[in-house]
């Protein structure tokens, strides 16, 4: 994989993180309730910084980054995608956050899936990881507000 093509990646998926971004901002802006807009701009805010993470990897052109993941316990995947409403009740916005990451780790990993390209394998794996980790905190913070008797 040449730099142009490293270069094509990280721009697509730092068009990726600002998409998160200014949809969790815009409904932060639109919702009632002050917990969920709270809850909404810490989203916002984690997109943001993923931005700058990948603006920097790909500035420095660092073709050899690493992420950590984290361990997929599955719970976005036993829930269906809220529909999203100015009246959200926090455990609905962190469900709906919970989805959005699952969908972002989805795509990733099926685009290290379909390319026969080890570098890029390497590159959108290492992208599904950054997605995988923000999903797993966003599934602990679901279980904690949606089953806190287990707590």
């Amino acid at each position: 994989m040449d730099n142009l093509e490293f270069n094509g990646i990280m721009n697509r998926a730092i068009e990726a993180e600002i998409e998160a971004y200014e949809f969790y901002r815009d409904v932060a802006g639109m919702v009632s309730d002050p917990a969920v807009k709270r809850l909404f701009t810490d989203f916002a805010s984690e997109e943001y910084e993923h931005k700058k993470q990948l603006e920097e990897i790909r500035t420095k052109e660092i073709h050899d980054f690493n992420f950590n993941g984290a361990k997929d316990s599955k719970v976005s995947e036993t829930i269906d995608l809220p529909r999203l409403s100015t009246k959200m009740k926090p455990v609905e916005a962190i469900a709906l956050a919970m989805k959005k990451e699952e969908e972002a780790t989805k795509i990733y990993s099926q685009l290290a899936t379909f390319t026969r390209d080890r570098e890029k394998q390497r590159l959108y794996s290492e992208l599904a990881q950054m997605e995988q980790e923000q999903k797993a905190r966003m599934e602990a913070l679901y279980t904690n507000t949606a089953f806190p008797e287990v707590w």
